[in-house]
């Protein structure tokens, strides 16, 4: 049975609670875009629109939508074994995707611990990174360290490491031992007294603020850094070169694990299957999920390295820990399918070869008045917004209310592109499309980025 918008929008207004949402739009407004349909990097509406998938759902969709194989994959596993738990038994689809994992992940990184998703993956790193120096006899050791504005998940351990304040008020007191340093966001470097200084020095400067925080609160309680390689909120901030490096020695020196959350960053969005391996560090976890299946169906995980693991590969020690849908033999399927396709394809080769084009054609927006900063990597990237170019000057409150949720957002998808006018931070606009894209596609999202700000900047 197929309903017409007005029912579905009914349907949506009395029984539907969106998440990271107002609801006032459905209760009390004319109701919310319905996406009914994807192909390639398309999606189409419940009233028949066409749009622009430019945040591959949410960073997710990186082989682009309608993929038969990985539907017929999902169907052949569910008709074979629909399900069946990695709870002291396991199943040739979960056996399979860990192997093909850890053939993938850097250094040592050879265990894979399975969730299904991203806040589930980040929360499974905290909890190991805790349990493992107990099993070393440092019970002491379980704060942790991540930085201004970074969002981490929002169960209530990873609400602890997400740096949003406006994300964790309602919910305190959450759980303690989270400790926060300055991110890399060197377009506002000089409002923290770095004017005129290099990219290196600045992230020098960022990353020495870890070992000062490690030194503060005592290394002798202090588990573990979480980092995302290109950090999401805020706006694209890459890492200046040399920074990653720095913190590697930092928590080398202090005897602190270091956890790369890769939940957006993994499998191809900056031109390689980790971020870790795109900026030459290497951790001793990361976290990933969304495009490890690209949304075909949920999964997450926690890559763990060979030191961590082998207190837990002994006697009678086990990590109380799990999900009952962690590691689904459909998701594992569809995983392996769908990374599959990257290597037959050359999806990450792609990002790679085509990163570049695609940020000279976002950077030629930086001729519009309300254009501050073109940032990025790989197919992620930020544009930041200003009311003043010379002074950086950023919008107020109100300001940001009335641009991003007034205007922006609406203005961008009537036009026909889907992406994000977030204000976690300063206001950006961000963009991660499907990694199968190139240069039409940046400029069709080039033009239809144009013509929204340069009327953006007249109504403001």
């Amino acid at each position: 049975m197929t309903r017409t918008d007005a029912e579905l929008q009914e349907m949506a207004r009395d029984h539907l609670w969106m998440h990271f949402a107002r609801q006032s739009v459905m209760t009390e407004g004319s109701g919310v875009p319905i996406i009914v349909k994807g192909e390639g990097h398309h999606i189409w509406d419940s009233t028949g629109r066409k749009y622009i998938d430019g945040l591959s759902g949410l960073f997710v969709v990186a082989a682009g939508h309608g993929r038969r194989r990985l539907a017929e994959a999902a169907a052949k596993q569910a008709e074979e074994l629909a399900f069946f738990p990695i709870w002291s038994y396991a199943h040739p689809a979960a056996i399979e995707l860990a192997d093909k994992i850890a053939d993938l992940a850097p250094g040592d990184l050879n265990k894979v611990f399975f969730s299904t998703g991203g806040g589930e993956a980040v929360e499974t790193a905290f909890k190991l990174a805790k349990h493992y120096w107990k099993l070393q006899g440092q019970p002491t050791k379980h704060k942790v360290i991540s930085r201004a504005i970074a969002y981490h998940g929002t169960p209530q351990g990873a609400l602890a490491i997400t740096g949003l304040p406006g994300m964790k008020s309602m919910f305190e007191p959450v759980t303690p031992g989270g400790f926060r340093v300055p991110n890399t966001n060197f377009y506002r470097a000089g409002e923290m007294g770095f004017a005129g200084t290099t990219e290196e020095q600045f992230g020098v400067w960022a990353a020495d603020r870890i070992e000062e925080m490690i030194q503060f609160e005592g290394p002798e309680t202090v588990a573990a850094v979480f980092l995302e390689p290109v950090q999401n909120s805020g706006g694209c901030f890459p890492p200046p070169p040399g920074y990653f490096q720095r913190v590697r020695e930092i928590c080398d020196r202090y005897d602190v694990l270091l956890v790369s959350d890769e939940v957006i960053c993994a499998f191809g969005r900056l031109g390689h299957y980790f971020g870790a391996d795109a900026y030459g560090y290497q951790p001793d976890m990361i976290t990933f999920a969304k495009a490890v299946t690209s949304g075909y169906a949920p999964l997450g995980g926690t890559i763990v390295s060979d030191r961590i693991y082998e207190p837990f590969a002994h006697g009678t020690v086990s990590f109380p820990h799990g999900y009952t849908f962690g590691g689904h033999p459909v998701s594992s399927a569809v995983a392996l399918e769908n990374l599959a396709i990257f290597e037959e394809e050359g999806l990450v080769e792609n990002v790679r070869a085509n990163s570049p084009a695609f940020r000279r054609t976002l950077e030629k927006l930086t001729d519009l008045p309300i254009v501050g900063d073109v940032r990025g990597d790989g197919y992620f990237f930020g544009i930041e917004l200003v009311k003043d170019k010379a002074t950086k000057e950023t919008f107020d409150d109100a300001e940001s209310e009335r641009l991003l949720r007034g205007f922006l957002s609406k203005a961008l998808f009537d036009a026909g592109l889907y992406c994000r006018a977030d204000d976690r931070g300063d206001p950006v606009i961000q963009l991660a499309p499907p990694l199968t894209i190139g240069q039409s596609e940046f400029d069709e999202i080039e033009q239809i980025l144009r013509g929204v700000l340069t009327e953006a900047w007249t109504r403001l």
